[in-house]
């Protein structure tokens, strides 16, 4: 069994939902290596396309929730809104749940902040919440 640090987790799911918007042939994309460890708001990534922009902050976890603080969903939002793009939430399930559920690959939810549960100190979404509420990345690239 391969054990992956959180860091080269998290970089390895970006990618991949790197290489998803460039398989559209519709999206440009470029992912913002060591977002989050710099002063200055900055998303995981970022789309667009003629039409659209995307400031998205990218989770992966193989928690049956995944938790993003008030300071990340703020900076997200900052940014989105100084750079003229949409702020969304992207978080992949990489529980056992997920895949029994889907028998297939681990699935991207997407969400606007509004879309979490916030509790007083964090934005909160579970994997239930996510089969209701969230976007799959093929609903969010159609807009």
């Amino acid at each position: 069994m391969i054990i992956i640090n959180a860091k080269a987790k998290g970089t390895k799911a970006e990618r991949e939902l790197v290489h998803k918007f460039w398989k559209t042939n519709q999206w440009v994309v470029l992912r913002a290596p060591g977002s989050g460890s710099i002063k200055y708001p900055c998303p995981d990534i970022l789309a667009g396309n003629p039409q659209r922009k995307l400031a998205i902050e990218c989770k992966s976890t193989k928690q049956s929730r995944q938790y993003l603080t008030i300071k990340e969903v703020d900076e997200l939002k900052l940014f989105a809104r100084s750079f003229g793009a949409e702020p969304w939430i992207g978080v992949r399930f990489d529980s056992r749940i997920e895949q029994e559920e889907n028998q297939s690959n681990n699935h991207w939810y997407f969400f606007i902040p509004e879309d979490m549960e916030r509790t007083s100190e964090q934005y909160v979404v579970s994997l239930e919440q996510a089969q209701r509420r969230g976007l799959l990345f093929e609903e969010l690239v159609k807009f």
